[in-house]
């Protein structure tokens, strides 16, 4: 990654070193933009009951993808996980190698092969099921992982249900997808921040019953859901088919 498109990674390296003036920006491509949820979540320590239950479901070794500020990796790396944490964003590793992550790898989530080891979980924080991009690129992922992970592995997915809405924008934004052939929940972004901009990238968000699909046939099935009431975020558990 450029310089010049590490935006969200600057953006938690300002806020790690006390500038909090600016949050990053999210654009979509039909004009849409819209003002990130807050640098403190990736840095915060409290848990919400879902998260709470989701993180107990870690086993052994961990993959950590999309791992940010490192939140996610610390917690479980304080309580005797071995984790790896992977970013493609070079200013992320280098904010999570100084909050104390001790293995973390700039690594874009495409990229990940056998060669980094075997997991016994994979956890995918903060949305970041959408680093799966498109539904082709989900089973080609979810087949390699299933390679990478141990007989009795899950992977502990965050989404946002997409169809949870009555925004006009979004829903038209379902259809314009419709049109070109993508998921409905397939989203085309990038991340501005001060003077930087991402480059464009697909992120995939998808309904429990999509993501059902998207894992039949690669090894691995939505054993259950963990949600909050009211809320179209939720959790996802994925283990290995028998």
């Amino acid at each position: 990654m450029k310089p010049e498109q590490d935006a969200y990674g600057q953006a938690m390296l300002d806020y790690l070193e006390g500038e909090r003036h600016f949050n990053p920006i999210i654009e979509r491509d039909d004009g849409m933009i819209d003002v990130d949820f807050g640098l403190e979540v990736y840095f915060g320590k409290r848990w919400t009951k879902p998260e709470r239950e989701a993180l107990r479901l870690a086993q052994g070794r961990v993959l950590d993808v999309g791992a940010g500020a490192g939140r996610v990796a610390l917690y479980l790396q304080e309580r005797g996980h071995d984790v790896f944490a992977l970013d493609n964003s070079p200013l992320a590793v280098k904010v999570m190698k100084r909050r104390g992550v001790r293995t973390a790898k700039v690594l874009d989530f495409r990229d990940i092969d056998a060669k980094h080891g075997t997991f016994d979980t994979v956890v995918m924080w903060g949305n970041n099921w959408g680093l799966f991009g498109s539904e082709r690129r989900a089973k080609l992922l979810l087949r390699r992982l299933h390679k990478m992970t141990s007989a009795d592995a899950r992977i502990i997915a965050q989404t946002v249900d997409v169809y949870d809405t009555t925004e006009g924008a979004h829903l038209a934004y379902h259809r314009f997808n419709a049109k070109r052939g993508r998921m409905p929940g397939q989203l085309r972004i990038r991340v501005r921040y001060k003077t930087l901009r991402s480059a464009w990238f697909d992120y995939l968000m998808v309904s429990p019953e999509e993501m059902a699909d998207v894992a039949d046939g690669t090894g691995w099935f939505l054993e259950r859901m963990i949600t909050s009431p009211g809320s179209p975020v939720y959790y996802g558990v994925l283990e290995k088919d028998v």
